[in-house]
């Protein structure tokens, strides 16, 4: 039998939080019959949030053709529903159930690129566009090609999505954190860059890439042109390539925020020698088709040589799964004005958009009106990076702690937080130790998907919970018993 300290020592090494230790503990608890709040991670479809019509419309003719040549059934869909499907299926007739090419349905690509093109007012190439299974995909691809050896590393937002750290781990790279700012909204400080390239430098690394995730998980954050600018200065300065993670695209509910792509930037910027890879996936935005894991990695300022190679690397899983390519389709390219379908799916989009924006602010109000906890409010994405305050332990000498001591002592205390929530309430979310956090720091991230009267009751079951444990951590340095 295989023991667990035979097996890849990167894949020992890699974590991901946000289906750790806590959330399992949640499937345990659910299975003894109690409910629970999953805030864990961002899954619109599994809360109140219903698919899009048009989107499964087309999905369930491609996946059963038959029912075109079925008058009596045919008759049930939008008639732009069934002209579309036809030209799916004339231009890939082996419809969702044969292998497309490795980098993508040739025509879903230029859709794509043309996506790109009007979004941002520039040009795009299909030709430097991959279909992927969903962003993360599109990430792990970027990694491997990479980082060549050991000492070669990428610098994450810390707060981070753990993808990041998970993937450089598992491919035997370094991960460099650079702290985001979180009193100015978590924008990028130029200060925080420098200083972890040249810690990294002086530790041996060598940095090859900047990962950006905008609109930020976990912390809601939207960048700003000259945030993104500057980080295009700096990666120019330093010979790297920008991972941009734009999933979040079309969650921005601030109102005096707006998504700026780096690619745009970029070409506004004249700038020809940063190679950019940008990610984007269905399972975000107002689809929220986390299961049917389409996306996309558009590359630019990548030598074809080079692209070669990342086309050769998707090869090898042959191509991403053919029905998330088509859910890629319909969210580059959805009905246009005059079609049957174009007033339901904008009313449901809009919908969508409008309810997570309410109940971001719905979370932000309620989580800021609890002494000892505070929320930058989520100006996008789905999530809130909530910080909280826990008295001080008996004994414990902060002082005399090195770095790495002070991060695992306050990574004990977040998830023994979180866990004794969950235990308490139902409610799972994730240690902000999971994401990483400033030294000094505790926090939690939740997502704001459950119904907004889910969402008030969370914020009422938080303010009675941290205040009890609290009061027990305070009395005699141990929180309260959780109730199992």
């Amino acid at each position: 039998m295989i023991a667990r300290n035979a097996l890849n020592r990167d894949l020992l090494r890699a974590e991901y939080a946000v289906r750790g230790a806590i959330p399992t503990r949640a499937l345990e608890l659910e299975a003894q019959g109690r409910k629970i709040i999953y805030c864990n991670i961002g899954n619109p479809l599994a809360f109140a949030q219903r698919p899009l019509t048009y989107l499964r419309q087309v999905l369930c003719l491609v996946e059963y053709p038959a029912l075109l040549d079925d008058p009596a059934a045919v008759q049930h869909f939008p008639a732009d529903v069934v002209e579309r499907v036809r030209s799916i299926l004339e231009r890939h007739p082996p419809g969702a159930g044969a292998y497309s090419q490795s980098a993508g349905i040739p025509f879903i690509r230029q859709a794509v690129a043309d996506f790109i093109a009007r979004r941002d007012g520039i040009p795009a190439d299909k030709d430097h566009v991959i279909l992927t299974d969903g962003a993360s995909k599109g990430v792990e691809a970027a990694v491997v090609a990479l980082l060549r050896d050991r000492t070669d590393g990428i610098l994450i937002p810390i707060p981070q999505y753990p993808l990041y750290s998970a993937e450089i781990a598992l491919h035997g790279g370094k991960a460099i954190g650079y702290h985001l700012d979180e009193t100015h909204h978590w924008q990028l400080r130029e200060e925080s860059l420098l200083s972890s390239h040249a810690r990294a430098r002086a530790e041996g690394i060598r940095p090859v890439a900047i990962a950006v995730i905008n609109p930020g998980n976990p912390t809601g954050a939207v960048l700003t042109r000259e945030n993104i600018a500057m980080v295009i200065r700096f990666a120019r300065a330093n010979g790297l390539a920008i991972l941009a993670d734009e999933v979040y695209q079309e969650n921005v509910y601030a109102p005096d925020r707006r998504f700026h792509s780096f690619a745009k930037v970029m070409h506004e910027l004249g700038e020809t020698s940063v190679s950019l890879f940008s990610f984007h996936s269905v399972s975000k935005g107002f689809l929220g088709e986390c299961g049917h894991r389409g996306g996309y990695v558009e590359f630019r300022n990548i030598p074809d040589d080079v692209l070669a190679e990342l086309v050769k690397l998707q090869s090898i899983s042959l191509c991403s799964s053919v029905v998330g390519q088509i859910a890629v389709d319909v969210m580059v390219s959805p009905p246009q004005p005059g079609q049957p379908s174009y007033e339901r799916y904008v009313a449901e989009r809009e919908g969508v958009l409008r309810e997570l924006k309410a109940k971001a602010e719905i979370l932000s109000r309620g989580i800021n009106a609890i002494p000892g906890m505070s929320l930058e409010s989520p100006q996008g994405a789905l999530y809130g990076f909530v910080r909280f305050e826990l008295p001080p332990e008996p004994g414990v000498d902060l002082g005399a702690m090195t770095a790495e001591q002070r991060g695992e002592y306050e990574g004990r205390r977040d998830s023994a937080y979180c866990l004794a929530l969950l235990e308490e309430t139902g409610i799972c979310v994730v240690p902000g130790s999971g994401f990483g956090q400033e030294p000094g720091t505790l926090h939690f991230r939740t997502t704001f998907l459950p119904t907004r009267e889910e969402i008030e009751a969370l914020v009422a079951r938080l303010k009675s919970f941290h205040e009890r444990y609290v009061e027990a951590l305070a009395g005699n340095g141990r929180p309260a018993a959780a109730h199992r």
